[in-house]
């Protein structure tokens, strides 16, 4: 018999010992972010990283002070500084660090949440923060969700869901309805969910970059007429392009009329919510049948951390129910879940308690504050924008995302090009990071979006000289 090994089994004091040596240095780090850059972009310097980082299988271990040097010396600053007040790119997560708390507290007792009788407590601490969406959304009390990883998983099981609602088991005429705005997950979720790419209509925007009513109607007849059938309609709360918000009243009259599944996209805006500004744009998103979240937006969470609500649980329980011989019997009181019965995993972390700790620890107040303050800094960086020579508003912020570009006489391949270089300018300074896009029209515009509990007036102050002065030095002044 082979002899036991106990290596993997650290004693006590050893566990105390590496958590505080980790504290310890994850603290220094926090520290220091203000003073860090916001990004590290070099291409050639991460793939010189990458490749010296290759090795085969180790046989023998190295001591834990010099792994946690290698990663937080070498390995985590090249990269994108997503955790730092600069981060102003893309749609940023914070990572609260109350939530690394939780999810120490969750990967240390590791108990299984896919069915409910494993861990009744801790399937419920997680019920309760997904019922706590549902009442933020105007959701009804039978409405149901999951923890995700974040919004693509989400959109595929609202796809699959919806499917499996309303349309027959031959699904492939089946066609879904979007805004050219819309997250490209939606072409990917349709894809594995078994549909042609073809079957995906994307639909023009206006010129607040929300979809056109009368375009998608249009859509709908016509494709009505020539025998398929429309079921899937997107709604955006905030799309990432410009932070759109479509007339979701609208939409959901719309799609009532037309029998349509109505799926709304607030992986970015969803939980502006909390703000009266938020319930605001996005009202009619209580009437969706389907919204994604991603916590670790909104939320300031870290990034894995996403979310389905469906306005009706046992819809998602009809697309998502398996059973199996070995599996504990499944809940029949209406009062408890088996998130195996409602999701596509079985195997299952306890991923809501980096929510519920630090909604337990500060309550709610924090985090709608937190959100308002970032709707102020991104209607203060657009007054601050219009008092740059030069710069054109592109899209006004309906949350917090403002685009914008440097105007300018020549043609488009040559501002684009202007743009490009004004963006290189900008973030050559790291005191802010920032990312652009191109429009639907070939526009290439930057992108400011303030989403991390981070980022404060000083920061944005920063941001905004660094964009006046690379400005004048582009033009020369």
């Amino acid at each position: 018999m082979q002899e036991e090994d106990l290596t993997l089994e650290l004693p006590t004091q050893e566990w105390r010992r590496l958590v505080e040596i980790a504290s310890r240095r994850l603290a220094d780090f926090v520290d220091s972010l203000p003073s860090q850059p916001a990004a590290d972009t070099d291409a050639e310097g991460g793939a010189a990283l990458a490749r010296s980082l290759r090795e085969p299988l180790p046989e023998e271990g190295q001591p834990f002070e010099e792994l946690l040097e290698l990663l937080l010396s070498r390995v985590v600053p090249k990269s994108f500084n997503t955790a730092g007040p600069g981060y102003i790119a893309y749609i940023p997560g914070g990572g609260l660090l109350q939530a690394a708390l939780a999810d120490l507290i969750a990967n240390v007792t590791n108990r299984y949440t896919g069915v409910w009788a494993a861990a009744p407590g801790m399937v419920q601490l997680e019920t309760n923060v997904l019922s706590w969406f549902s009442d933020l959304a105007g959701y009804p009390p039978e409405a149901r969700g999951f923890f995700t990883t974040g919004g693509s998983l989400s959109t595929l099981s609202a796809v699959v869901t919806a499917r499996h609602e309303r349309l027959p088991a031959d699904f492939l005429k089946g066609t879904l309805y979007a805004s050219a705005e819309t997250h490209h997950s939606l072409h990917k979720a349709a894809l594995l969910a078994g549909f042609p790419s073809a079957n995906v209509r994307e639909v023009s925007a206006d010129e607040r970059f929300r979809v056109r009513l009368d375009e998608l109607e249009r859509r709908i007849r016509e494709d009505r007429a020539s025998g398929l059938q429309p079921f899937f309609l997107v709604g955006n709360a905030g799309t990432v392009h410009t932070g759109a918000v479509d007339d979701l009243s609208a939409l959901a009259d719309l799609a009532a009329r037309e029998r349509l599944w109505l799926h709304v996209d607030g992986a970015y805006g969803g939980f502006f919510l909390f703000t009266e500004r938020g319930k605001q744009a996005m009202a009619g998103i209580e009437r969706s049948d389907s919204l994604a979240l991603d916590p670790h937006k909104g939320l300031f969470l870290p990034y894995g951390t996403g979310a389905l609500l469906v306005r009706d649980g046992a819809a998602l329980r009809r697309a998502h129910s398996v059973h199996a011989s070995y599996l504990p019997a499944m809940r029949e009181d209406s009062d408890f879940v088996d998130f195996c019965e409602i999701s596509p995993e079985l195997s299952k972390a306890v991923r809501g308690l980096r929510v519920w700790l630090p909604f337990k620890m500060h309550g709610a107040g924090p985090f709608r504050r937190n959100l308002d303050e970032k709707l102020d800094l991104a209607l203060w960086a657009t007054e601050a924008l219009r008092g740059i020579p030069g710069i054109e508003i592109v899209a006004e912020p309906q949350l917090s995302l403002v685009a914008f570009r440097l105007a300018g006489g020549g043609d488009l391949e040559e501002e684009n090009r202007a743009n490009r270089e004004l963006m290189a300018r900008i973030n050559a300074r790291n005191r802010v990071h920032l990312t652009g896009t191109v429009l639907n029209d070939g526009r290439f515009v930057l992108r400011i979006c303030v989403l991390s509990f981070r980022t404060h007036l000083d920061r944005m102050r920063q941001g905004l000289d660094d964009i006046r002065a690379s400005v004048q030095e582009q033009s020369g002044q």
